[in-house]
């Protein structure tokens, strides 16, 4: 018997709709789901090869043991049970600051993390690392203090703006975006825009460009303190809005007003008057900005977003149509870490805060290879794979052999598993019910993933995993029965009723919410991540009814309840609500309701971003590596570790390290050779691929290879390149886009 199931893809945070045909509980065909309303038919060619990462023969099916022997199989209780005993015994005796979480979810399968998180703080640590710190916390950092929380982001009003800007981002194939080849086509084709890249090589969306800026690479940071001081030099700049929605514009903008923006430019190898043709477009028309990992992963990373702040800023360009603009989520503003709160922890040998709750990644080999006592000596890694996804794959070798304690939480025998003490299979995404929680502008869409085969093995929803460790640890508090008995019923509101009048009685079970969902209605519903759903769509703050009022729901204390449902009976997802965008600057969290431009922690960091030194410290080092390696591209060839199986590939030239026709001519190399590639970190082995789609002294090696399957490495691992230490100098993201390296034949 066969049947067309609705879903998505996992692979991307766009998660586009798909429709899966299921035979004798196997996938085997894919389209895209025309049905569902934000995608609408769009999915490109990695979501269309989904089965491939659903079916492989790596998958995990039992929980394993490692011993002297290799891996064995064991029993659940077993593997829970000594799990626990290991872990109270390592907290115990060395503290809550010895215990890591690593990853805690996937754009696509995110709700693990709640119950992850859970346990973690449950036991006394607040150690979580995460992809969201390998990429963006720079980001969220400059956005919390322009907007008031480090969740509060901007993003373009693609459908309203009439000229974009793009730096750093190649959407024709990173699709960051929803529907990213229609929609930046259907621009660049329309007579009344403009598209405007800022990328060093002529990318798949630079070739759709009316003007492309071929930055050098690393200068990013001196090409937008000359932007802002163009605009501000010729007053351009939008006065009435700074004056009506912006705090600090007189205390920086001196630091434009005298800045030497030709000069600037000439070390960026741009022409001045392009640029200034650029910035007075982006001044003066409804313009918008977008960038990606070309700017939040290269020099001066988070110096970069502030200024990109202020960009959008000072000419009037957030919170307003057309602009940069906030998008709404269900449940409001996400989490913030104020890094001078003594509350707030920070790494111990490295001193780097928490942002958005999240430490990155880049310093955890440091904060297990020391002496200090309070080091870390057990790590949990769940939906993660430090091994291939962070920098520096020899320092995490390294770091995780002197470990108490690895624990992986995986639907595959990954790199990091296969060094783990115990691997723990979680089913996949196409086995339990997940899905994000709902955001969007200015449609807020939500869609939650059935479950679409039966688990082959013993496999567990992750978040069940979690909730059976907590409850070995103590971390669950008594349920009275007539809470389970509420939830048994399967009268949600009666449950709803019973479970306020429990909060009532004991406050501190709060703490522990997914847990208690997950024994009373996760039972019920037969499944714990639902559960979890559910009880998130009970709390909604008001702007959350305001939106849901105008997609056609009932505001009021049912309304978290009909939300629910409605994800119940639309497997192919819905809007859930409806943004102003007349009122979006109401979004702000700042104590005066305006953006706030004056961070004194930016202010000496902006002053070193001048042309000579700037020049100077570019050329560091180039002697012994010549060339600059982007470590990272996107391709229709790579999803990072979740595709593993390279038969979803095959025939195809996945990956190549890219080389300008000048370079290869004047070291005498050919394409298709072999090559070595090495850097301060290490090398690898890469065919050569001899093109002009990428500028003279400039080199690029796609992400999401070297994986070892079934006991075979395919391709090259580019994080085997990259330094953990060549990292933002605040927010610890690394500087993949911009890595010294030599090429040598082999």
């Amino acid at each position: 018997m066969s049947e067309w199931k609705k879903t998505t893809c996992v692979l991307c945070g766009n998660l586009c709709g798909l429709e899966v045909l299921v035979e004798n509980n196997r996938m085997v065909k894919v389209r895209p789901d025309k049905d569902n309303p934000r995608s609408q038919g769009y999915v490109c060619r990695k979501g269309l090869n989904i089965i491939h990462h659903q079916h492989h023969a790596d998958r995990l099916t039992h929980p394993l043991k490692k011993t002297d022997q290799g891996f064995e199989r064991i029993s659940w209780d077993q593997a829970l049970d000594e799990i626990a005993e290991r872990l109270q015994a390592i907290v115990q005796e060395h503290g809550p600051r010895s215990l890591a979480l690593m990853g805690s979810g996937t754009l696509g399968c995110p709700s693990q993390a709640a119950f992850a998180a859970s346990l973690l703080r449950g036991l006394g640590s607040q150690y979580i690392y995460n992809a969201l710190a390998q990429e963006l916390t720079g980001r969220y950092w400059a956005d919390g203090k322009a907007f008031g929380r480090q969740f509060l982001h901007t993003t373009p009003d693609h459908h309203e703006t009439d000229m974009l800007l793009v730096v750093g981002k190649n959407a024709m194939m990173s699709h960051h975006l929803q529907q990213a080849r229609r929609v930046m086509t259907r621009f660049a084709k329309d007579p009344n825009k403009i598209l405007v890249v800022v990328d060093p090589r002529r990318s798949e969306t630079a070739r759709l460009a009316h003007i492309h800026l071929a930055i050098r690479p690393g200068t990013d940071a001196l090409f937008y303190r000359a932007l802002i001081a163009i605009i501000l030099q010729n007053g351009w700049q939008n006065q009435d809005y700074i004056d009506r929605h912006v705090s600090g514009f007189e205390t920086i903008r001196e630091a434009f007003l005298n800045f030497d923006a030709k000069a600037a430019l000439a070390v960026c190898e741009l022409d001045y008057d392009q640029v200034k043709e650029v910035a007075q477009l982006f001044a003066t028309r409804k313009s918008s900005h977008e960038t990606d990992l070309g700017v939040l992963m290269t020099r001066h990373s988070t110096l970069i977003s502030y200024l990109e702040n202020v960009l959008r800023a000072i000419c009037g360009r957030i919170g307003v149509p057309g602009g940069n603009v906030f998008p709404s989520s269900l449940l409001g503003r996400g989490p913030h870490s104020d890094e001078t709160n003594p509350k707030t922890w920070r790494t111990v040998v490295t001193n780097f805060p928490a942002i958005t709750a999240l430490f990155p990644p880049n310093v955890m080999p440091e904060e297990i290879l020391t002496d200090h006592p309070d080091r870390l000596r057990a790590v949990i890694v769940t939906a993660a794979n430090p091994l291939r996804s962070f920098a520096d794959t020899s320092a995490y070798e390294q770091a995780f052999a002197e470990l108490d304690l690895l624990v992986s939480v995986d639907i595959a025998m990954t790199e990091t598993s296969a060094l783990a003490h115990y691997v723990l299979p979680a089913r996949s995404g196409y086995e339990s019910w997940d899905g994000p929680m709902g955001a969007g502008y200015p449609e807020v869409f939500i869609q939650w993933k059935q479950p679409l085969i039966e688990p082959e093995g013993e496999p567990l929803e992750a978040g069940e995993i979690f909730v059976r460790l907590a409850d070995r640890l103590g971390l669950i508090p008594d349920i009275p029965q007539d809470l389970s008995q509420a939830a048994a019923s399967g009268d949600r509101l009666k449950f709803g009723a019973a479970l306020m009048g429990f909060l009532q009685t004991h406050p501190e079970a709060g703490r522990r919410m997914p847990f208690i969902l997950a024994k009373t209605m996760g039972k019920a519903l037969g499944s714990v991540h639902l559960a979890s759903l559910w009880g998130v769509l009970q709390n909604l703050p008001p702007r959350t009814h305001e939106n849901a009022a105008r997609a056609g729901f009932t505001p009021g204390p049912k309304l978290g309840d009909d939300i629910f449902q409605a994800v119940l009976d639309h497997p192919e997802g819905l809007f859930a609500g409806v943004v102003d965008p007349a009122d979006n600057l109401a979004a702000l969290a700042t104590d005066d309701g305006r953006i706030h431009l004056d961070v004194p922690e930016m202010t000496t960091w902006l002053n070193e971003i001048e042309p000579e030194r700037e020049k100077a410290a570019l050329t560091e080092n180039e002697e012994r590596y010549p060339f600059i390696l982007s470590a990272g591209r996107h391709l229709d060839v790579n999803a990072n570790t979740q595709m593993r199986d390279p038969v979803w590939n095959e025939g195809r030239r996945a990956c190549t390290v890219i080389m300008h026709p000048g370079d290869a001519e004047e070291f005498g190399y050919t394409d298709g050779q072999q090559v070595k590639v090495t850097t301060e970190a290490g090398e690898e082995i890469v065919e050569l691929e001899v093109t002009e789609d990428t500028r003279p002294g400039y080199l690029m090696i796609p992400h999401g290879f070297g994986l070892v399957f079934q006991g075979k490495k395919y391709g090259p691992n580019v994080n085997r390149l990259t330094k953990n230490t060549h990292r933002d100098r605040l927010a610890g993201t690394p500087l993949h886009r911009y890595i010294r390296c030599r090429v040598e034949a082999i």
